[in-house]
């Protein structure tokens, strides 16, 4: 039976930094950005508040930052070629984050399957964030049964990459899981643990599980 792979983006594809940061970087706003990062992860803010937050900070946000953040983000190496050889073996590459869809969903030019995010208004802003459209943990799960009904692949048939708090509820979902350059929260979750800047060594530990 096909696999259908899930990778999160934030810490995970982007080492070390998450897609807000970089649009905020393009904005000059790397500041205030990271109060609001640190306040999600510190549970202080819920992903919606955040979401709110961010849309207020990104006013002046273009289709132009978009690119530039997306171009110049720190890309862990070989994703394409993961991707590729997913695809050659008859295999389903798909992200889930929590980061804005209109980031996420350039990833598709990559080779991805499917980009899922968090569903924001169209750059630039001229509507509110839409609660109903932004993910959170247990949203990605939600997320997989729906990819799996589309790919026709079995939960049983899933391998989630992930770094972090974000990824707890998909981990349990799973039999398979790769931490990639992971924090405490998935400690003692995943099946393999990876550190390290190239996608291909990650994906080397599940290659051969079938």
């Amino acid at each position: 039976m096909a696999r259908l792979h899930l990778f999160d983006l934030d810490g995970t594809l982007i080492r070390g930094s998450a897609a807000p940061v970089e649009i905020s970087r393009q904005l000059g706003l790397l500041e205030e950005v990271g109060e609001l990062e640190r306040e999600l992860s510190a549970g202080l803010i819920t992903p919606y508040e955040y979401a709110v937050r961010v849309h207020a900070l990104w006013c002046g946000l273009t289709e132009v930052h978009v690119a530039s953040a997306f171009e110049s983000a720190p890309w862990i190496t070989g994703i394409q070629e993961v991707w590729q050889e997913i695809r050659e073996e008859g295999d389903y590459c798909a992200v889930i984050s929590l980061s804005p869809s209109f980031f996420v969903e350039r990833l598709l030019g990559w080779g991805a399957h499917a980009a899922h995010g968090s569903l924001f208004p169209e750059v630039p802003f001229t509507r509110p964030v839409d609660p109903a459209g932004i993910l959170s943990p247990a949203a990605k799960v939600a997320v997989m049964t729906r990819l799996c009904a589309e790919f026709g692949v079995g939960p049983s048939s899933c391998v989630a990459y992930g770094d972090s708090m974000s990824d707890v509820d998909l981990f349990a979902a799973v039999p398979v899981s790769v931490a990639v350059n992971a924090d405490h929260h998935l400690a003692g979750l995943a099946t393999h643990t990876y550190t390290g800047g190239d996608l291909r060594e990650a994906y080397a530990l599940v290659r051969s599980v079938r």
